[in-house]
Order: structure tokens, then C-alpha cells, then sequence
């Protein structure tokens, strides 16, 4: 399913030439028109390299490449994509975006905390070339990079409320991809959420992988093995932070009639996953294509990014998916809750509290 979705390459232009980049798994998208542009070609060029699932992934990709699609529609400019491979090495990343500049590709974002070093490095040699990255902020990450990061523990403290909301065993359960920084956010907000409606409710917690394997992010079996694991313990109630592992969760809590927490993308929306809709509460939206539409613009304009721009709650970087309308009868405490986060009142955590 999802290399259907990949978009078909074509000749690309520059001095690089198609063995080169094609060999990092670039996919193109050029083209000299646009609907959303009267002027033409556009001399922008902006290469997106994808975190591991790429394109297709249902999840925190498609995200990404939703902006980028926006972009391309709206503003005229021409863009190439293409994406780690699980396993890959550090090398292989660095070549990844070397190539991209090679080709003329300014500016470069990167999908994904993945490719921090990568960036840092690339851009220190190119001091010439804009590159963002997602979901990751350093201290020693050169000025021609822009941070492009979000609060994902604000939404995931809202999927914690709906949870423990709709939970009728009182026991829950949360799945990372990836046992890091970032999808600690994800879990300590949860938590965090669901215990302010029920602070004895039981919340179980499983990480797929540990760096440097991210294979946690990419594989669906684990995702529906983790599940049903939970589900044997007596959650009804599971919220996947796993990219397209999450696929495989939310398959194994639906074929159990129980409810399932989407994450980055409204996976209720999402073709792959419509058949478990009925059984999806909700998605915690990452609104990552607002991000990426907005650097886009932002650089064409003249007036780029930089240092690190958050999407929080206030800000609509992250929300709660209504497909379905599961979450009407609990609606007055999640604008509660809301209201609590975006006025400072309620400060969420960003590492798990035991």
C-alpha cells in the first residue's frame, strides 16, 4: 500500500543527475506549474527527506508530506522527497541530504529526530542552504538551521483525558515506537492526562525498540503484538505513539471492540485504516503540516525561520482528531481541559512521572 502512494520519479535537473540521488531514495515532484501560483516556474527547490515509513506511513510522513503537498499546490515551488530505510547507517543520512544539495535543493527539511547529527553536520558545510528539521532543537546546530518542534505532551494530555474518560476497566495502555526523548513527551502527557481524571487508573506502557534501533517506528507486527498484550492485561483503552507500528495496534484493539488512540495524522481518515474507524476515539493531531507549509512560505517570501519555532495547543500544532464524534459527551471537560493548558494554569510534564 504505501509504495503505491509514492509519487513517480522523474528526470531531475542539476549537476547531480538521477543515479545519484535516486541511490538515496529520492522521489520527485517537480514541475514548471502550479494551481496556486499565476507566475509560473518557481525558483524555489525544496528537498524533503523523510523520516523511516516515508510517504504512505498513515502517520507522522504523511503529515509532513501534506505540507509539502500544500506548498507545491499553493505556492508554485518544486520539490523532491525521499527516505531513511530501517537500519540505515549515519552515512547514509548525511548522503541523503548532501545529495539534495547537490542537486539544488534549498531549502532541505528533514522528518524527524533521526537526523539531528546528519543535519548539523551537512549544514555546517553548506552555510549557503536552509535546512529545518522536525521534532528535534540543539545548542550546537549551526544558524542556517531552523527547529521545527511541537508540544506533543499538550495533545497527548488530552487523548490522557479522553482515555480515562471512556475507559469502562479503569486500565489503559500507552505504546512507543521508539523509548526516546520524544516519545516520552507523548507518554508522560498521557499519563498525566488520564490520571487527572482517575489517579488510580492503571496504565500500562510498552516501548517497541531502543536506540539506536528504530525499527519501532516501521513495524506493524510489533505494534499488534504490544496490544494485544495489553489487552490480555485488561486495557480497553490503547494510545500508540509508533508511526506506522501503530497500525498494527489499533487493527489488534479493533478486532477486540475496544478503542484505539491514533497519533500524528487523523488515522481515523487515513484509506488504510478506515475499516477500524468505528473502534478509533481519536487521533492526537500533529499538525506537522502546518508546520512545513509555513517554513516553505516563510523562506519563499523572504523571511525565513529560524532558531526554533514550537507548535503548541494554543498555537493549534496539536489537537484532538473529532472523526467519528466519539468524544461529544466529554466535550465540555476536554475544552476544560483545554482551557486549563492554554492559559498556563495546567503545566503538563514532558518525562514520565512514576
Amino acid at each position: 500500500m504505501r509504495r503505491s502512494l509514492k509519487l513517480a520519479a522523474v528526470v531531475l535537473s542539476g549537476s547531480l543527475g538521477i543515479a545519484s540521488l535516486a541511490a538515496c531514495g529520492a522521489k520527485s515532484t517537480d514541475n514548471n506549474t502550479s494551481s496556486g501560483s499565476s507566475s509560473g516556474a518557481s525558483s524555489v527547490k525544496v528537498g524533503m527527506a523523510y523520516d523511516i515509513g516515508g510517504r504512505g506511513d498513515q502517520s507522522f510522513n504523511d503529515s509532513a508530506a501534506r505540507g509539502l503537498d500544500q506548498a507545491k499546490d499553493q505556492l508554485g515551488v518544486q520539490v523532491t522527497e525521499a527516505e531513511a530505510k530501517t537500519g540505515e547507517a549515519e552515512a547514509d543520512k548525511e548522503a541523503r541530504l548532501k545529495s539534495l544539495v547537490s542537486a539544488g535543493y534549498n531549502p532541505v527539511i528533514a522528518v524527524g529526530f533521526v537526523y539531528q547529527a546528519a543535519v548539523e553536520k551537512v549544514a555546517k558545510e553548506n552555510p549557503n542552504v536552509k535546512f529545518a528539521i522536525i521534532d528535534s532543537a540543539s545548542d550546537t546546530q549551526p544558524s542556517n538551521v531552523t527547529s521545527l518542534t511541537f508540544s506533543e505532551q499538550e495533545g497527548s494530555y488530552l487523548a490522557g483525558v479522553a482515555a480515562a474518560s471512556k475507559s469502562k476497566a479503569k486500565h489503559i495502555g500507552f505504546i512507543g515506537g521508539v523509548q526516546s526523548e520524544l516519545i516520552k513527551k507523548f507518554e508522560a502527557g498521557y499519563k498525566a492526562g488520564a490520571k487527572s481524571v482517575d489517579p488510580n487508573i492503571v496504565i500500562e506502557t510498552t516501548y517497541l525498540t531502543t536506540p539506536p534501533d528504530f525499527s519501532g517506528f516501521n513495524d506493524p507486527g510489533k505494534g499488534k503484538e504490544a496490544a494485544q498484550g495489553q489487552l490480555d492485561k485488561g486495557a480497553d483503552v490503547i494510545y500508540s505513539a509508533a508511526g506506522s507500528s501503530g497500525n498494527g495496534s489499533i487493527e489488534a484493539v479493533a478486532s477486540k471492540g475496544k478503542w484505539a488512540i491514533g497519533v500524528d495524522s487523523d488515522q481515523a481518515n487515513q484509506p488504510a485504516l478506515s475499516k477500524y474507524k468505528a473502534n478509533i476515539l481519536t487521533s492526537m493531531v500533529k499538525n506537522v503540516n502546518v508546520a512545513v507549509f509555513d517554513y516553505i512560505k516563510a523562506y519563499k517570501d523572504g523571511n525565513p525561520l529560524t532558531g526554533v519555532k514550537n507548535f503548541d495547543l494554543k498555537a493549534e500544532g496539536v489537537s484532538l482528531a473529532q472523526t467519528g464524534g466519539f468524544l461529544k459527551d466529554i466535550q465540555p471537560k476536554l475544552d476544560a481541559a483545554t482551557q486549563a493548558i492554554t492559559s498556563g494554569a495546567t503545566k503538563i510534564p514532558t518525562t514520565p512521572e512514576n
